[in-house]
């Protein structure tokens, strides 16, 4: 899978999710290299352990996993001849014995989870370096019995101690006048009394340290320096014989290094698989079914970052049709839908029990090809386009049957026609190819050309008129709205203009709406060389099955009577598009016409009439421009813009002018005139 798929998706934040659930350095090891698996079997028994250790987890058991600590450091140092210290054989034994402990627990639940029960089985006892170790270490130091000469320089330690600690009680008596205090302390290994400094001339022996007041000064007594030495050989001895007994035991250990590392690795295994277990009880995964057909049956399927927020989604694709379209309003769940299924899609993959009801069945795919956000970028100035563009190339190098696509805002960031039509043409190819293909989409052309073509079906995200919210329920089958002038309504927007937007839709529908004709099957492109305008292409809105968008039934589509393929339908609409360009060329622009600008991607208002060059003047953006006709293509007549009569100055002309005009009408008023700006001439 790509990487920058995995991101788009969020793959990463589910990793961090399930090593927050990893005891160990090797359990999070394993999660921070999981990755979707493409070959089915492996995925399957994956999901089965997943599923046991759930079990296991629910049942109330404590599985007793080593937490491996100080094992990374003692596993990375063997055989390098390093000798292990107390402390490391201390982490050493309680690791075999959790491995014992361990090995005892699965062997008892091999009826519940007989699939993770048997990792159990390659882990090994190690009795004899256990007992070895339990019989020279305890409590982080090495015991006597662990050598006689460990055993005899540690009585001889004791001996010189007990002297010295005498005689610093005869001296402390001797001193006591002249000792800041009445103790005995310790400077690095040998033991000093505190002397006040003007008397310290008055002590045989060696200062050692002074206080930070220079009051008092640490002096060791010539009385104890020779059994001072003398006990520091005595532990230079005793440290010696430790070493020895600690090289003994580390070599034993090593002796034993590939058996210290299969029960390593198979509780970094253990530790792996009930993270799963604990994230599929947290998020309320399931085992699901899977196949290697493309076909996804979701039901109760909810985002794994939006467990308890989300309404869960049923979703279909696959059975009759492989390109599903998603239709509705902005925020209504149409991004979160396809996220949703792109994620699952990824976590059943990697093994992982995912929140959707039981029975629900995932399709094994190989690639997983996703244009989800514009992908704008500021430092190589892509426009959203340009992103998506980039993307869709990505996507049609390597699609196939085994590669689920996910695209979001599907004709998007371009001039609406073109974009249509290349969005058309893409899914087409992808259709070809049989990769699965969920789209979402506000363009009618493109729900429309679902509901007529064999493989493909609408869907829509459902969404409350009444109180402006989205319910967040895809239904398939059906066709949705992106609801602006409901939205627009229902927040104040004056009615007349609601009216007035109706009534301008229907133009542009008018205009762009191309019904494909009975023709024989034979149509093909007009002829060459016929005069057609390259600089833009109006909408193609494919034919439907005779009902509105809005009123078709949750039904499949794929048990329509088709009488044209696709491609022989494009050719018909092509034939149409051009014959109703022509005619439009051909077609004086009349003052207050909506035109279509492509080389501005814009569109603009006659704002004057064609003059004896052929020039237009156009007002784009409250800004006058003189365009040549020939770059200029009629999309809304003025007729259908305004009412009979309409005063077209209220739209070219300021108030002010309009005001002065009027006045210069009826008379001659001195000093006042009327100031026009300079027209741009493109």
């Amino acid at each position: 899978m790509e990487q920058a798929v995995l991101d788009r998706l969020e793959y990463h934040k589910v990793k961090e999710q399930l090593e927050h659930y990893a005891v160990s350095y090797l359990g999070k090891e394993h999660v921070r290299s999981l990755q979707p698996m493409t070959h089915l079997k492996a995925i399957r028994q994956h999901l089965d352990e997943s599923k046991e250790a759930k079990e296991l987890l629910q049942q109330g058991a404590s599985v007793p996993i080593p937490s491996l600590e100080g094992m990374e450091y003692i596993m990375g140092l063997l055989g390098t001849g390093y000798v292990f210290s107390e402390q490391d054989f201390g982490h050493l034994v309680q690791f075999l014995r959790s491995c014992r402990q361990l090995t005892k627990y699965m062997a008892s639940k091999a009826a519940i989870a007989p699939g993770i029960s048997a990792y159990a089985s390659s882990m090994h006892a190690m009795q004899q370096l256990l007992g070895e170790i339990e019989r020279n270490v305890h409590g982080g130091r090495v015991v006597d019995s662990a050598s006689k000469e460990l055993a005899r320089a540690r009585k001889r330690i004791a001996t010189a101690e007990d002297r010295i600690k005498r005689k610093l009680d005869s001296l402390i008596g001797q001193y006591r006048n002249i000792m800041q205090e009445q103790l005995v302390s310790r400077r690095g290994d040998r033991y000093v009394i505190p002397i006040k400094k003007e008397h310290r001339r008055l002590v045989k022996g060696t200062v050692l340290d002074e206080s930070s007041s220079g009051q008092t000064v640490f002096m060791e007594p010539s009385e104890i320096a020779a059994l001072q030495s003398e006990l520091q050989a005595l532990k230079a001895e005793e440290a010696r014989e430790e070493t020895k007994v600690l090289s003994g035991l580390t070599g034993l250990a090593e002796s034993y290094e590939n058996e210290l590392r299969i029960n390593a690795d198979t509780v970094g295994i253990y530790d792996y698989i009930l993270a799963r277990g604990r994230y599929a009880v947290n998020v309320q995964g399931h085992d699901v079914r899977l196949n290697d057909e493309g076909r996804i049956e979701l039901q109760g399927a909810r985002h794994p970052f939006l467990i308890h927020r989300m309404i869960p989604l049923d979703f279909a694709i696959g059975n009759g049709y492989s390109t599903l379209i998603i239709t509705g309003p902005n925020t209504g769940g149409k991004t979160m839908a396809l996220k949703t299924v792109g994620l699952l899609t990824l976590m059943v993959q990697s093994g992982l029990l995912v929140p959707v009801r039981e029975y629900s069945e995932f399709a094994v795919f190989h690639r997983l090809a996703a244009d989800i956000g514009d992908g704008q970028s500021i430092e190589h100035e892509l426009s959203t386009f340009s992103a998506h563009i980039r993307n869709m190339k990505k996507v049609l190098a390597t699609a196939d049957s085994s590669t689920l696509v996910l695209i979001d805002e599907m004709a998007s960031g371009t001039d609406p026609g073109e974009g249509v039509g290349l969005s058309i043409a893409m899914l087409e190819e992808l259709h070809r190819r049989e990769s699965v293909v969920v789209v979402t989409t506000h363009f009618t052309e493109i729900k429309n050309f679902a509901a007529a073509t064999r493989g493909f079906q609408n869907a829509r995200m459902e969404f409350d008129t009444e109180t402006l919210e989205p319910l967040y329920r895809l239904c398939i089958g059906e066709a949705g709205q992106s609801y602006a002038l409901a939205i627009a309504s229902k927040l104040g927007i004056p009615e007349a203009i609601i009216d007035r937007s109706r009534d301008i839709i229907s133009g542009i529908r008018h205009q762009r709406i191309v019904q494909p004709t009975e023709q024989p099957a034979s149509t093909e492109y007009p002829p060459e060389g016929r005069q057609q305008n390259s600089e833009s292409q109006p909408s193609v809105a494919w034919g439907t099955t005779g009902k509105p968008a809005d009123q078709l039934s949750c039904k499949p589509s794929d048990h329509l009577n088709f009488k044209h393929t696709p491609n022989q339908r494009a050719r018909q609409s092509v034939h149409s598009i051009k014959q109703e360009k022509t005619d439009e060329e051909q077609t004086t622009l009349q003052r207050g016409d909506s035109v279509y600008i492509a080389y501005l991607n814009q569109r603009g208002i006659v704002c004057e009439v064609e003059d004896h060059l052929g020039n237009v003047g156009v007002l784009v953006k409250q800004q006058k421009l003189k365009i040549n006709r020939k770059r200029l293509q009629l999309y809304i007549p003025a007729s259908k813009l305004y009412p009979d009569n309409y005063d077209l100055d209220i739209v070219f002309e300021s108030k002010e002018n309009r005001k002065k005009r009027k006045l210069m009408n009826r008379k001659h008023v001195e000093g006042i005139f009327i100031e026009t700006k300079e027209e741009d001439r493109s």
